[in-house]
């Protein structure tokens, strides 16, 4: 009896090893796709280091400034637009103009993307969920087009409640690591504050202190392959 014990313990390791290396080869991002590689061209082709430059009023679309530099309040960032412009690109339909104004469009693109309204878009989960970074790059990976997005609550004052800024951009497809992703995140690419063809998801998001902190940034995907 004590030898049968014995191997079943042994079976029940094994198979226990087994299911987790089945589990961690289903969340690795693989290899970057065709289809990845020409979803990486049309983001590099988008300029986003030039265009969509915050304090101008912009062209939602091609991310041009128009007019002199904005002068009323507020950063006039504008993430959301460019992840609505490369969506566009791509054929796809995410809250945007005019159907919303640019101001707290991010906010208003989480809210949308949470609802079963938001046709063809599904959810991967947050950034703090086990295994939704390593399945968001996977997807990028091959082609699909991925939005990591962050509702800022709003703020309590003694007037009442004031909107702020959330903040959204565009997981890239990558080669990077599964401990590298998991320590600083996936490579996106954004407008905002600052403006990046590629940075990790941890830095593009800095300046929304809770949103990689508090693991509240979420990944949603759409089915598109680029021309």
């Amino acid at each position: 009896m004590p030898g049968v014990t014995r191997r079943a313990a042994l079976a029940a390791i094994a198979g226990c090893v087994a299911t987790q290396t089945a589990v961690a080869q289903a969340v690795t991002p693989g290899p970057v796709t065709p289809a990845g590689r020409h979803l990486a061209v049309l983001l590099d082709g988008m300029n986003v280091e030039s265009l969509w430059q915050r304090g101008y009023h912009i062209d939602w679309r091609t991310g041009v400034s128009e007019g002199p530099p904005e002068i009323t309040p507020g950063s006039h960032t504008h993430c959301s637009a460019f992840v609505a412009a490369v969506a566009d690109r791509l054929g796809i339909y995410i809250l945007r103009p005019p159907e919303h104004g640019q101001n707290f469009l991010a906010n208003a693109q989480e809210r949308w993307l949470n609802n079963p309204s938001a046709s063809g878009w599904n959810r991967i989960g947050r950034l703090g969920d086990p295994g939704a970074s390593l399945r968001a790059v996977a997807l990028a990976n091959q082609g699909k087009l991925v939005v990591a997005i962050y509702f800022q609550p709003p703020l309590s004052t003694i007037a009442g409640e004031k909107e702020l800024s959330g903040h959204s951009a565009i997981v890239r497809p990558s080669d990077k690591s599964p401990s590298l992703i998991d320590s600083e995140g996936p490579d996106e690419i954004q407008a905002g504050m600052v403006n990046h063809r590629l940075v990790a998801l941890r830095d593009g998001f800095r300046s929304h202190k809770d949103a990689w902190s508090g693991g509240a940034i979420e990944y949603f995907w759409h089915d598109a392959n680029p021309p």
